[in-house]
């Protein structure tokens, strides 16, 4: 409460003049509290880890998800707004996925949506091309998630094994998957932070695109010591057979009604909803690209589909996604639709928070980032970040805005 006093003095006023901050600030460490939500139903945000942005020497350096083969985002327009490969445009600008601060921003932006946790997207333990960056990055949110309260599971992308062989012709298909296995095994099921089903680590696959017996999955989970609950995505369960407990919902051009029909099918069945879909892949020179896609309707399209999933009374829904900006998917907020997804999920989950909360948390990331030689103001917001995870949202408010106003 002293300290409390203390920075009330301080940041009171509105005026410039502000006297100096005392130089002996300690911030004070609140650990996660639980956001209430009058809707039960799970919900996880599908995350994409492999944005890079990366200065060496003074020249930035952009990941291939920012330019594919056509674009460059060293390249600004008069705004200052930069050539990415994507129809959208964050909010913040094209990031780093691990950099700390848009860490930060991403989770407790979940957070306050009544978001429960991330499901990553994960190419593998192999180091070919960028999948070893992809799972630093990965394991750089995984750190994190803690101090805010979310979880998270593994969607595996077994379309990398192909890749793997070609770069490596000593390994073989099934070893190379068992050495996933085992790596999530050692590294991520036992994390206190890990979505488990029954007492089971949850585990999704990004199809299978590359093994399609069930043989091949049996296989593949004998290393393990507890097999996982194992889900495919929708139509395809069979391809896994009594090692899959049921399947997921992805974005597509067929029918969302079609696939909650068939959700009684299944001993597990996650829903999804997405925002809409417009691919950059034919423009980014990586392909032809789809030859559909699914309009955002200024939000609308995403507010219907959160309604389908709670119509259909799942358990459990994924948000399809949190930033493919390649195909997109994004529901993190964008220069062009702002907040609004997020709006939809707050309605969507009960939480009692709104769009205000979610422009401070933006504040919080620009503060992070003009105050980044500060060491004094950066405790500051340290503070207000915990204040933020512990759910004392009106000081985590007065101390961003008064930082904010004395800049």
């Amino acid at each position: 409460m002293l300290t409390y006093l203390v920075i009330g003095l301080l940041f009171g006023s509105c005026k410039k003049d502000v006297p100096d901050q005392p130089a002996g600030f300690k911030v004070v460490e609140y650990g996660p509290v639980a956001v209430s939500k009058s809707n039960s139903t799970e919900t996880w945000a599908h995350f994409m880890p492999w944005f890079e942005r990366s200065e060496i020497g003074g020249e930035i350096k952009w990941g291939m998800h920012w330019t594919m083969n056509t674009k460059n985002p060293g390249i600004m327009d008069e705004a200052g707004k930069r050539e990415i490969a994507s129809h959208f445009y964050p909010l913040t600008g094209p990031y780093s996925s691990s950099d700390p601060d848009i860490i930060e921003y991403q989770l407790l932006l979940m957070k306050y949506s009544g978001i429960d946790g991330i499901l990553i997207d994960w190419y593998g333990s192999s180091d070919w091309n960028d999948y070893k960056g992809n799972r630093i990055n990965a394991e750089a949110v995984i750190e994190a998630l803690d101090k805010v309260g979310l979880k998270f599971a593994i969607v595996y992308e077994d379309r990398t094994i192909p890749v793997v062989l070609e770069k490596d012709a000593t390994l073989d298909r099934i070893g190379v998957a068992q050495n996933d296995m085992q790596y999530l095994e050692q590294n991520y099921f036992s994390n206190p932070e890990y979505i488990k089903i029954d007492g089971k680590p949850l585990l999704l696959v990004f199809g299978p695109e590359e093994f399609h017996q069930p043989s091949e999955w049996e296989e593949i989970f004998s290393n393990l010591n507890s097999q996982p609950c194992f889900l495919t995505l929708n139509g395809a369960s069979q391809q896994a057979g009594t090692n899959c407990s049921g399947e997921y919902i992805w974005v597509d051009n067929s029918s969302l009604d079609n696939k909650y029909g068939n959700m009684s099918k299944f001993d597990l069945f996650i829903g999804g909803a997405y925002p809409g879909f417009h691919d950059f892949y034919k423009e980014g020179g990586w392909g032809d690209g789809f030859t559909w896609s699914i309009d955002f309707k200024d939000g609308e399209t995403f507010r219907q589909n959160l309604q389908k999933a709670k119509s259909a009374g799942v358990d459990y829904v994924q948000l399809i996604t949190w930033n493919d900006y390649g195909e997109g998917t994004m529901i993190e907020p964008t220069q062009e639709l702002g907040f609004k997804l997020l709006e939809h999920v707050q309605d969507f989950t009960g939480v009692k928070y709104s769009v205000t909360e979610l422009e401070k948390i933006f504040d919080l990331y620009n503060l992070r980032k003009s105050n980044q030689n500060n060491a004094e103001n950066q405790k500051y917001l340290d503070q207000s970040f915990y204040d933020l995870v512990s759910l004392q949202t009106e000081k985590a408010i007065h101390l961003i805005d008064s930082l904010k106003i004395n800049e």
